[in-house]
């Protein structure tokens, strides 16, 4: 696996849709084009084939300006565009392309250096801020990610939205790698397909684009929803699940996928076990420990909060939540001074 990288954009690039980007490029693409000012604004589209608002945010962006000059040099990194073929998140024996990125923990190495590369050669270039645009499968509002609470971080997740999500797992996310580097974030537009959420990464992009610095002041407290991701929650791979399925393993409220962003209380249900069935969800704290036990309470068959909690990402999508994860649980905190 090699990195293919260009100066220009590749003819007829701008007028394909995600699923035919393969007929074009080699796979993984870096475009490096020329802009007003300088250093370049990263941006990385397609991580996950099934999210492409940020590819057709970024067409849009580009055609906009074909005829001008960019306001600020930009760099862009197309993912995954072999899983984008199919509309699926990765191939099966792929690794998530958003968790190879420096500093991941599994051993995937042409997929890692190749991403290692993409943070090399962006070093050499310097890089101004860096955005990685996504989408996800269950209802949640549009909603921007960090992995530091630095000011210029916040200000740049805040042009996105007022909801900000602070986290330092998973490990080998993009915007982690690129944390070292520059203020970086990612950026969660809602479900693929939507207008509005391509609308929203166009004028984000765009703003990005005409920034010529980060604000000295920092975020006011009333411009910000800040939270803290405090687990990861899996079902084991051995568990059967299902929604409305009472002969699965666990069986999950209907509904489950409105509890994102709801500030869900103590006691609150999530699903029920199987009668007989050991089954429990793993939850992976921001270390890596395992901490279930202490947030849910199995008693009565039922599974239920033993503290006050709000998930986000929680879905239905059965072969996402076996590819990634059930939901990421989260405590609202202050914003930093």
């Amino acid at each position: 696996m090699s990195l293919t990288q260009y100066a220009a954009v590749p003819p007829g690039l701008l007028d394909l849709p995600a699923c035919r980007l393969a007929e074009v490029l080699p796979g993984p693409t870096l475009i490096h084009l020329g802009g007003r000012r300088t250093p370049p604004l990263f941006v990385s589209v397609l991580l996950h084939g099934n999210e492409d608002t940020g590819w057709l945010a970024a067409q849009a962006v580009l055609k906009k300006y074909a005829a001008a000059e960019l306001p600020r040099a930009l760099s862009l990194f197309i993912g995954n565009v072999e899983a984008a073929r199919t509309g699926q998140r990765r191939l099966d024996g792929q690794p998530d392309y958003n968790r190879v990125w420096p500093g991941c923990e599994d051993i995937h190495p042409a997929e890692s250096a190749m991403m290692r590369q993409v943070v090399d050669t962006m070093r050499a270039r310097g890089v101004f801020a860096s955005i990685d645009i996504h989408n996800n499968t269950g209802l949640n509002p549009h909603y921007a990610c960090v992995n530091r609470l630095d000011q210029d971080f916040l200000h740049l997740a805040t042009l996105f939205s007022r909801i900000v999500v602070y986290f330092i797992r998973p490990r080998g996310v993009q915007s982690a790698a690129f944390a070292e580097l520059c203020p970086s974030v990612t950026v969660e537009c809602g479900k693929p397909g939507t207008p509005d959420s391509i609308e929203h990464a166009i004028a984000f992009m765009d703003a990005c684009l005409h920034l010529s610095e980060f604000p000295v002041h920092p975020v006011a407290p009333h411009d910000v929803d800040l939270f803290h991701t405090v687990a990861t929650v899996k079902v084991p791979e051995q568990v059967s699940f299902g929604f409305a399925a009472p002969g699965a393993d666990i069986d999950f409220v209907p509904e489950l996928d409105h509890y994102n962003f709801r500030e869900l209380k103590h006691g609150d249900l999530l699903g029920r076990v199987r009668p007989g069935s050991p089954a429990k969800l793993r939850a992976l704290d921001e270390n890596g420990a395992e901490i279930g036990d202490r947030l849910f309470d199995y008693s009565r068959g039922e599974i239920t909060l033993r503290k006050p909690l709000m998930p986000a990402m929680l879905t239905r999508d059965e072969q996402v939540i076996r590819q990634d994860c059930l939901c990421y649980l989260m405590e609202r905190i202050r914003t930093p001074a």
